[in-house]
């Protein structure tokens, strides 16, 4: 199976390529927003949509004005990708993908994107457009030997550090099969409780930082504008939630592995986070846990090892029901963490009885479902894409 993937590497720039890179993020965010503002004013005065050709257009009369020279000193290729991301920029907007394309801070995260005219890699030798000397890149995987490299996207975070993001495709081979199938829960206490008994702590990132972050964003509110300190304390501010969003990729990227090497089939709830996040009490701790991204990788992950992703709909009463008798209580509130079935007697922990249910509920609509495909039924599984 061939996938599209990138690798993602820190590089360490010389002066003299921090220089060219600082000039190739203001000429990308100049032209995105120059062009922006343009598409923006077309629809207001005009009524009419701006394509992709007439923002090139645009693109080539800007670097004939003088006052525009400077876009001349830098590769033409990230301003080319730049309107091309704009373009999928609006393509989403009008698909109800996303929202709508905003302006490019220079406060913000920069970014800049080269194909493959305008980069050279030999081995582990990385030069880009404009460059004399290859990047110094901290090699932390290797690349397949057959990967042809399509894009490289160079990205600078607030912290100042610099990444670099190697685009090929590759080809996944499907992992032998197991004989075991997982149900998991996902929680606050628990991050994880999975049917066979296992609780996986939340690791809670986000609060274990949050006294800091408070201290230093108090100092940062008073700094003034546009002054040195302020620049200063707002790296520290940075470097605080990008130090929370390292350690929870890296608690993800683990998890979601081992889950799919371990099972060859996960039962998981199809849960609705955004309207989860609404409740003020619990909002924190969920965005905290991070569950879309860890349900999208282990979905993706799933479809590329072969792996079996099974999922029940939101409102089946997992907790409520008993995995021994199949008696499904009245009502069962939020801290009420253990419960005995007033049927069969059978002591129950909330969670891990919620992951036995979904695995079992998960297991008949499959197994269900194969069978009317079978008799020529139609079915609809919940496999993944």
């Amino acid at each position: 199976m061939k996938i599209s993937c990138a690798y993602k590497f820190r590089f360490y720039p010389t002066p003299d390529q921090e220089s060219l890179l600082s000039r190739t993020f203001g000429c990308v965010r100049f032209v995105w927003n120059a062009v922006l503002a343009a598409r923006e004013a077309s629809w207001k005065d005009f009524g009419v949509s701006s394509s992709f050709q007439d923002a090139s257009a645009l693109l080539t009369a800007m670097k004939t004005e003088p006052d525009l020279a400077f876009l001349g000193e830098v590769s033409s290729v990230p301003l080319q990708q730049a309107l091309r991301h704009q373009q999928r920029a609006y393509d989403n907007f009008f698909s109800g993908r996303a929202g709508k394309p905003q302006f490019k801070r220079r406060d913000s995260s920069q970014s800049a994107t080269f194909m493959a005219n305008a980069f050279t890699l030999d081995k582990q030798r990385l030069v880009l457009a404009k460059m004399k000397e290859a990047l110094n890149i901290r090699w932390s995987r290797v690349l397949p030997k057959a990967a042809e490299v399509s894009s490289v996207n160079v990205t600078k975070d607030l912290v100042g550090r610099y990444f670099v993001s190697l685009t090929f495709e590759d080809e996944v081979s499907e992992k032998p099969v197991l004989d075991t199938k997982v149900g998991i829960d996902l929680g606050v206490a628990s991050f994880a409780t999975l049917s066979t008994g296992e609780k996986i702590d939340a690791p809670d990132f986000f609060r274990k930082e949050e006294q800091k972050l408070a201290f230093w964003q108090r100092k940062l509110s008073r700094k003034n504008k546009g002054s040195n300190n302020r620049q200063k304390t707002r790296r520290k501010v940075a470097r605080i939630h990008a130090r929370v969003a390292d350690r929870r990729n890296d608690f993800l990227h683990k998890l979601s592995t081992r889950l799919v090497n371990e099972n060859q089939v996960l039962a998981v709830e199809s849960l609705s986070v955004k309207n989860m996040l609404k409740n003020r009490h619990l909002s924190k701790s969920i965005a905290d846990a991070s569950w879309s991204e860890f349900l999208r990788q282990v979905t993706y992950k799933s479809a590329w090892y072969g792996r079996n992703l099974l999922k029940c709909g939101r409102f089946f009463p997992s907790s409520k029901k008993c995995s021994a008798c199949k008696h499904v209580l009245d009502e069962l509130l939020l801290d009420v963490r253990t419960w005995t079935c007033p049927i069969c007697g059978v002591e129950h922990d909330r969670d891990v009885n919620a992951a036995k249910n979904i695995l079992e509920e998960c297991w008949k609509q499959y197994t269900a479902g194969l069978a009317g495909r079978a008799c020529g039924g139609s079915v609809r599984l919940s496999l993944p894409a």
